[in-house]
């Protein structure tokens, strides 16, 4: 376990001095090729920025009108025979489309259920095996100029769902 916890410590310090380390060796312009890399994700962070406010903007206002609660009640009896309780469907929703915006409802559920909870411990397994799909296809997509996501979107839904079954069966055996 000491080796486990010492290759951690070290791995990011290793990692830096082995890339200019290389670097140097090649007669690379290490520098200056920092710095068109910063210039680069500098150029992506403008890309990607208007997509991130719009997709915040749309989870605070989701939260803010109710539409969540709303929807939660509409779906209460499906749910009901997936044996879903009620309280994980809102991170369900909201899961697919912002990693923070579900932080905060989980927060809000170990505040009342407790983190040690069927309910906790179910929205714990969730985050841990679902995907924000809609943020990661927006960012990554846009960031790399794809247009046509053909079959990633239904792929990454069918592989949410799974993690969302899978958080469901582990929960109930835990």
């Amino acid at each position: 376990m000491d080796i486990l916890i010492f290759l951690s410590e070290f791995m990011v310090p290793l990692t830096v001095f082995y890339i200019v380390g290389s670097g140097i060796l090649e007669k690379r312009p290490v520098f200056d090729d920092f710095l068109d890399g910063a210039k680069e994700g500098m150029r992506t962070v403008a890309d990607v920025f208007p997509t991130l406010i719009g997709l915040m903007t749309a989870v605070g206002v989701l939260r803010a009108s109710g539409i969540l609660e709303v929807l939660s009640e509409l779906l209460k009896f499906p749910a009901a025979l997936c044996h879903i309780p009620v309280p994980v469907i809102p991170i369900i929703l909201v899961r697919i489309i912002s990693s923070s915006a579900a932080v905060g409802l989980i927060l809000d559920i170990f505040k009342e259920y407790g983190p040690d909870s069927l309910v906790g411990n179910m929205v714990s397994i969730m985050m841990g095996c679902t995907e924000t799909v809609f943020y990661t296809m927006s960012v990554y997509f846009m960031s790399a100029h794809i247009r046509k996501i053909r079959w990633t979107l239904p792929g990454a839904l069918v592989a949410t769902a799974a993690g969302i079954a899978a958080s469901i069966f582990l929960a109930d055996l835990l």
